[in-house]
Protein backbone atom coordinates (compact mmCIF):
# COMPACT_ATOMS: atom_id res chain seq x y z
CA UNK A 1 0.00 0.00 0.00
CA UNK A 2 0.97 3.81 -0.64
CA UNK A 3 0.63 6.82 0.62
CA UNK A 4 -1.12 7.92 -2.25
CA UNK A 5 -3.87 5.11 -2.43
CA UNK A 6 -4.73 5.02 1.04
CA UNK A 7 -8.48 5.36 1.47
CA UNK A 8 -9.14 9.31 2.87
CA UNK A 9 -10.02 9.63 6.05
CA UNK A 10 -13.58 10.40 6.88
CA UNK A 11 -12.73 13.83 9.12
CA UNK A 12 -11.50 15.26 5.84
CA UNK A 13 -14.33 14.74 3.85
CA UNK A 14 -16.71 16.77 5.98
CA UNK A 15 -18.46 19.71 4.29
CA UNK A 16 -18.34 23.05 4.64
CA UNK A 17 -20.19 24.93 7.34
CA UNK A 18 -22.96 27.49 5.52
CA UNK A 19 -23.32 29.54 8.29
CA UNK A 20 -26.32 32.38 8.19
CA UNK A 21 -28.80 30.59 5.83
CA UNK A 22 -31.73 30.26 8.23
CA UNK A 23 -32.71 28.93 11.47
CA UNK A 24 -33.25 25.01 9.97
CA UNK A 25 -29.56 24.77 8.93
CA UNK A 26 -28.43 24.94 12.56
CA UNK A 27 -26.20 28.08 11.95
CA UNK A 28 -28.45 30.54 11.14
CA UNK A 29 -29.60 33.88 13.34
CA UNK A 30 -26.39 34.31 15.37
CA UNK A 31 -24.17 32.21 12.39
CA UNK A 32 -22.64 30.00 15.06
CA UNK A 33 -21.06 33.40 16.84
CA UNK A 34 -23.15 33.19 20.27
CA UNK A 35 -24.49 36.10 21.65
CA UNK A 36 -23.26 39.49 22.15
CA UNK A 37 -20.05 39.83 23.28
CA UNK A 38 -16.56 40.88 21.42
CA UNK A 39 -16.06 37.63 19.49
CA UNK A 40 -19.97 37.96 18.40
CA UNK A 41 -19.21 41.45 16.73
CA UNK A 42 -18.07 42.30 13.26
CA UNK A 43 -14.33 43.47 13.30
CA UNK A 44 -14.40 42.73 17.52
CA UNK A 45 -11.09 40.94 18.27
CA UNK A 46 -7.99 41.44 19.90
CA UNK A 47 -4.57 42.10 18.00
CA UNK A 48 -1.80 39.46 18.27
CA UNK A 49 0.00 38.88 21.83
CA UNK A 50 -3.23 40.86 23.62
CA UNK A 51 -3.41 39.08 27.11
CA UNK A 52 -6.79 40.52 28.06
CA UNK A 53 -5.09 43.54 29.47
CA UNK A 54 -2.44 41.51 31.63
CA UNK A 55 1.56 43.40 30.38
CA UNK A 56 1.99 41.19 27.50
CA UNK A 57 4.91 38.23 27.21
CA UNK A 58 6.79 40.35 24.36
CA UNK A 59 6.94 43.40 26.85
CA UNK A 60 7.42 41.59 29.94
CA UNK A 61 10.92 40.00 28.66
CA UNK A 62 14.02 41.86 29.07
CA UNK A 63 15.12 43.39 25.68
CA UNK A 64 18.96 42.81 24.89
CA UNK A 65 21.60 44.16 22.54
CA UNK A 66 20.79 46.29 19.23
CA UNK A 67 20.27 45.24 15.86
CA UNK A 68 21.57 47.83 13.45
CA UNK A 69 19.80 47.72 10.51
CA UNK A 70 22.04 49.35 8.21
CA UNK A 71 24.69 47.30 9.04
CA UNK A 72 26.57 46.21 5.95
CA UNK A 73 27.19 42.09 5.02
CA UNK A 74 29.43 40.79 2.78
CA UNK A 75 29.75 37.92 0.82
CA UNK A 76 32.72 36.47 1.74
CA UNK A 77 35.04 34.87 -0.85
CA UNK A 78 38.30 33.18 -0.27
CA UNK A 79 41.38 33.38 -2.06
CA UNK A 80 41.56 29.23 -2.98
CA UNK A 81 38.02 29.38 -4.04
CA UNK A 82 39.40 31.37 -7.21
CA UNK A 83 41.34 28.86 -8.14
CA UNK A 84 38.94 27.29 -10.02
CA UNK A 85 39.30 29.97 -12.71
CA UNK A 86 41.16 30.11 -16.00
CA UNK A 87 44.10 32.25 -16.01
CA UNK A 88 44.03 35.83 -17.39
CA UNK A 89 39.96 35.68 -16.60
CA UNK A 90 38.59 38.93 -14.91
CA UNK A 91 36.49 37.79 -12.39
CA UNK A 92 33.31 40.03 -10.91
CA UNK A 93 29.98 39.19 -9.66
CA UNK A 94 28.74 37.56 -12.71
CA UNK A 95 31.68 34.95 -12.85
CA UNK A 96 31.18 34.06 -9.11
CA UNK A 97 27.76 33.44 -10.11
CA UNK A 98 28.45 31.13 -12.69
CA UNK A 99 30.74 29.57 -10.91
CA UNK A 100 29.05 28.28 -8.52
CA UNK A 101 30.86 30.81 -5.72
CA UNK A 102 28.22 33.49 -4.79
CA UNK A 103 24.76 32.03 -4.34
CA UNK A 104 21.76 33.99 -4.87
CA UNK A 105 21.09 34.50 -1.33
CA UNK A 106 23.95 36.49 -1.11
CA UNK A 107 23.70 38.54 -3.94
CA UNK A 108 21.65 40.97 -2.46
CA UNK A 109 24.39 42.08 0.10
CA UNK A 110 26.38 45.38 0.63
CA UNK A 111 29.58 43.55 -1.40
CA UNK A 112 32.15 40.86 -1.94
CA UNK A 113 35.19 40.87 0.25
CA UNK A 114 37.98 38.56 -0.87
CA UNK A 115 40.12 36.90 2.21
CA UNK A 116 43.71 34.66 2.08
CA UNK A 117 42.16 31.65 3.03
CA UNK A 118 43.79 28.82 0.48
CA UNK A 119 46.75 28.92 -1.91
CA UNK A 120 46.15 30.52 -5.55
CA UNK A 121 48.66 29.84 -8.14
CA UNK A 122 46.78 31.36 -11.54
CA UNK A 123 46.85 34.80 -12.39
CA UNK A 124 43.67 36.87 -12.17
CA UNK A 125 42.07 39.98 -12.24
CA UNK A 126 39.29 39.90 -9.04
CA UNK A 127 37.29 43.13 -9.09
CA UNK A 128 35.84 42.87 -5.39
CA UNK A 129 34.21 45.32 -2.80
CA UNK A 130 36.99 44.71 -0.54
CA UNK A 131 39.80 42.48 0.15
CA UNK A 132 41.71 41.71 3.10
CA UNK A 133 45.87 41.96 3.24
CA UNK A 134 46.58 38.66 2.64
CA UNK A 135 44.36 38.22 0.10
CA UNK A 136 45.83 41.01 -2.12
CA UNK A 137 49.05 39.70 -1.36
CA UNK A 138 49.09 36.19 -2.69
CA UNK A 139 46.80 37.25 -5.31
CA UNK A 140 49.77 39.44 -6.73
CA UNK A 141 52.19 36.68 -5.49
CA UNK A 142 50.44 34.53 -8.21
CA UNK A 143 50.78 37.08 -10.92
CA UNK A 144 46.96 38.74 -10.74
CA UNK A 145 45.81 41.98 -9.33
CA UNK A 146 43.02 42.73 -7.52
CA UNK A 147 40.65 45.96 -7.84
CA UNK A 148 38.78 47.30 -4.70
CA UNK A 149 36.16 48.95 -5.89
CA UNK A 150 35.38 51.10 -2.80
CA UNK A 151 37.75 52.80 -0.18
CA UNK A 152 34.99 54.03 2.06
CA UNK A 153 32.80 50.28 2.69
CA UNK A 154 33.99 49.17 5.55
Amino acid sequence: MKLNTLPADPGSLQPRKRKGRGMSSGHGKTSTRGHKGQKARSGGYHKVGFEGGQMPLQRRLPKRGFKNRFKKQFALINVGDLAKFDAGTTIGVEELQKGGLLPKSMVGRSGIKLLGNGEISVALTVNVDLASAAAISKVEKAGGSVQVATADKE
